[in-house]
C-alpha cells in the first residue's frame, strides 16, 4: 500500500504528526516536505509544486491533512487517485464565528463557507475529531454523513506518556498551555487564579496567540499567576510532568468550544494527570466526572477556582483521576487505536 501525505501546516504539528506516525504502521508513506516557517498560503503552493509530478507515481491514495484546503482545490481537479481529506477545523466556522474576524455573510464569509463546502464535496472521504464535529459539517454543507469518520486526535507517545505525579508539598502547580484564542478562555483562568490569591497555588500559563496581551493586562498585579513563552511540542511533556494540576479547557464560551476535544486532552491524558476540563458535549462523551477527568461549567471562574481548590486539597484524588485517565488513553486513544482506525478508512477507500 503506497500513500502520499502532504499538507499546509507543518508535519510535527501535533494532528499530522500522530496522523503520519499511524500511516506509516500500515503503508508505505511518501512526504511532500514543507517548511515548518511561512504562511498557510505558502506551504499551501510549496507543498502542490511538489507533490505535481509524483502524481503520476502508483500511489493507492493521496492523504492530504491539516490545514489542506487550498491543497484539495488544485489537486482534486488533477488526479482520480482516492482523496482522504483532514479537515479538522472550518474556515467559515473559525473566522466567522471561534475567532470572529469576519461576518458571516460578507464577502469573506460566504467565500470561506463555499472552500468548506466544495472542499468536502471534492474529497473522496473526510476525517474530523468528533461525531459532534461531523454533525456540525453534515448540516451546515449538507454533506451526506457516510463521508466522514471520526478519529480523536490522540498524542505523539514519544513525547507524552504515563509520569509520575510531583510528590505532595505545600505550593500545587496548575498549567494551562495554549495559543491564547477566544475558545481557549484564558480569562476564564485569570479571574479563577484571582479568585485563589490567598492559597499556596501557582497557575503557569505557557503560550502565545491574539488574546495573549489582553490577558496580561487583565491579570495585572496578580503575583499567584505567571505568562510564559510558548515552548516546541517536543519539551511539553517534561513541563507536564512538573504540574500537580493540568486544565484541558476550553474554557471560552464558543460553540465550537462544544464540539471538540481540546488536542491538550489526549496529551494530558497520555501523560497520566489529573485534568480539569468544561461539561460539554464533546468532553462529555470522551471523559467521566470524578473517574478520568474533573468536569465543570464552562465559562465560569468560580467552578474553575472550586475545582482547582477541591483538588489542590486533595493528594489521593489527583492520583486516582490521574491513572484513571492513563487508562482511558489506552483504551480509546492510543497510537494503536488511531492506527487501526485509519487502516480501516484507508483500506475501504482502496
Amino acid at each position: 500500500m503506497k500513500i502520499l501525505f502532504l499538507a499546509g501546516r507543518e508535519h510535527r504539528y501535533m494532528r499530522n504528526a500522530v496522523m503520519l506516525r499511524a500511516l506509516r504502521q500500515f503503508a508505505s508513506v511518501d512526504v511532500v516536505a514543507v517548511p515548518d516557517t511561512g504562511g498557510i498560503l505558502t506551504r499551501s503552493v510549496i507543498a502542490i509544486a511538489h507533490a505535481l509530478p509524483k502524481l503520476s507515481s502508483n500511489y493507492d491514495v493521496i492523504y492530504i491533512g491539516f490545514y489542506g484546503y487550498i491543497i484539495l482545490q488544485v489537486l482534486s481537479r488533477l488526479t482520480r487517485k482516492p482523496i482522504l481529506f483532514d479537515a479538522f477545523v472550518s474556515n467559515y466556522d473559525t473566522l466567522c464565528f471561534d475567532r470572529q474576524r469576519i461576518a458571516p455573510d460578507s464577502l469573506a464569509g460566504r467565500l470561506a463557507f463555499a472552500l468548506d463546502q466544495w472542499s468536502v464535496r471534492r474529497a473522496t472521504h473526510i476525517l474530523l475529531d468528533t461525531a459532534l464535529h461531523i454533525e456540525y459539517f453534515v448540516e451546515t454543507f449538507g454533506i451526506s454523513a457516510d463521508k466522514f469518520t471520526p478519529i480523536p486526535v490522540g498524542s505523539r507517545e514519544d513525547v507524552f506518556f504515563p509520569r509520575p505525579l510531583p510528590a505532595p508539598v505545600k505550593s500545587i502547580t496548575v498549567l494551562y498551555y495554549c495559543t491564547f484564542l477566544p475558545l481557549h478562555g484564558v480569562e476564564i483562568v485569570i479571574e479563577a487564579a484571582r479568585r485563589l490569591q490567598d492559597e499556596s497555588i501557582h497557575i503557569r500559563l505557557i503560550g502565545d496567540g491574539p488574546t495573549r496581551s489582553m490577558c496580561e493586562k487583565q491579570a495585572d498585579a496578580l503575583s499567584n499567576l505567571s505568562f510564559e513563552p510558548p515552548v516546541p511540542p517536543e519539551q511539553l511533556g517534561a513541563i507536564i510532568e512538573q504540574a500537580d494540576i493540568t486544565l484541558g479547557g476550553h474554557f471560552g464560551n464558543t460553540e465550537k468550544a462544544q464540539r471538540v476535544v481540546p488536542g491538550k486532552i489526549y496529551q494530558l491524558l497520555a501523560s497520566g494527570r489529573p485534568i480539569i476540563a468544561t461539561d460539554t458535549a464533546a468532553n462529555r462523551a470522551s471523559l467521566q466526572h470524578g473517574k478520568t477527568a474533573w468536569l465543570i461549567p464552562n465559562s465560569d471562574p468560580h467552578a474553575l477556582a472550586v475545582a482547582i481548590r477541591q483538588l489542590a486539597n486533595d493528594p489521593a484524588l489527583r492520583q486516582q483521576l490521574g491513572q484513571a485517565a492513563a487508562a482511558l488513553y489506552i483504551e480509546q486513544f492510543s497510537e494503536a487505536s488511531i492506527t487501526a482506525r485509519l487502516q480501516t478508512v484507508v483500506t475501504q477507500l482502496i
